[in-house]
């Protein structure tokens, strides 16, 4: 039987509570099934936090701000990592969300379309 190990959930409603205005943008699409789909916030993946995941389709939504471009390799190995436990991630950045957060929320709409349809996820 595999070991039972506890998710980290005071610190992602930490990751919750403090969330960026673009990721607040994103969440009104995202939220209450908006795309069809359920879509959780800031929920641990393994040793990760992905921004927004939906798990029945292991799709991954990660939101790229000013902490991304300090550690860049950091995101490497995580999108390999949550790769390699079948999850398919996207990258968008709060610019991105800020400018058009609609036409982000269609990117993802069309994603979670070809995965529906067993297409392979765009890098």
């Amino acid at each position: 039987m595999p070991e039972w190990k506890p998710r980290n959930t005071g610190r992602a409603r930490e990751l919750r509570n403090a969330a960026t205005p673009a990721e607040r943008r994103l969440w009104e699409f995202l939220g209450r099934s908006g795309l069809g789909m359920k879509f959780s916030r800031q929920m641990p993946v393994g040793p990760w936090f992905a921004d927004f995941l939906c798990r029945e389709l292991r799709l991954v939504v990660e939101l790229d701000g000013f902490s991304h471009d300090i550690d860049p390799d950091r995101d490497l190995r995580r999108d390999a990592d949550l790769k390699a436990r079948g999850y398919h991630v996207l990258h968008f950045t709060n610019a991105d969300v800020m400018a058009d957060a609609e036409a982000v929320a269609r990117a993802i709409q069309r994603e979670i379309e070809r995965i529906r349809e067993g297409g392979q996820a765009h890098p």
